[in-house]
């Protein structure tokens, strides 16, 4: 189901950002573009990490930036941005895989979180995902 999702379009592999709040920018603008999600879901997201700390970095070099349905979700998505070189939030924390998640209501995306738990599971998968530098090799991990 993850590749449903993470379509080639919604996968982004980038040298570095500026800070983790260009990584959450970069890492939604597929969503943005292809109408999943309104630009002021993009704000919230990085409001929220602002306001409630790095949460989003639920392990490490991997984050999962997202917010409430009725923050601006349109329909259910992901987008995927892979940094060769990972961005650090306030606490230390650091991440280079930004996985955004656009869920429009509380119960539509649990099978894409179940699947993705799987993978984030596995620590080797995790390593691969942080260090792919292709769609393939991404697909290919998930």
């Amino acid at each position: 189901m993850l590749e449903k999702y993470l379509t080639a379009e919604m996968v982004q592999f980038k040298a570095d950002s500026e800070n983790w709040q260009e990584a959450i920018k970069l890492a939604a603008e597929p969503l943005v573009q292809h109408h999943f999600v309104e630009p002021k879901y993009v704000d919230t997201m990085i409001e929220n990490v602002k306001q409630f700390g790095p949460y989003i970095v639920l392990l490490p070099k991997f984050a999962m930036p997202h917010a409430r349905p009725e923050d601006g979700v349109n329909k259910l998505g992901l987008s995927l941005l892979v940094l060769e070189k990972a961005v650090e939030f306030a606490d230390g924390k650091i991440a280079n895989v930004f996985l955004v998640l656009a869920a429009p209501d509380k119960d539509s995306h649990l099978s894409l979180l179940s699947e993705l738990s799987a993978v984030l599971a596995s620590e080797e998968k995790v390593e691969a995902m942080a260090s792919a530098k292709t769609y393939q090799e991404l697909i290919k991990i998930i």
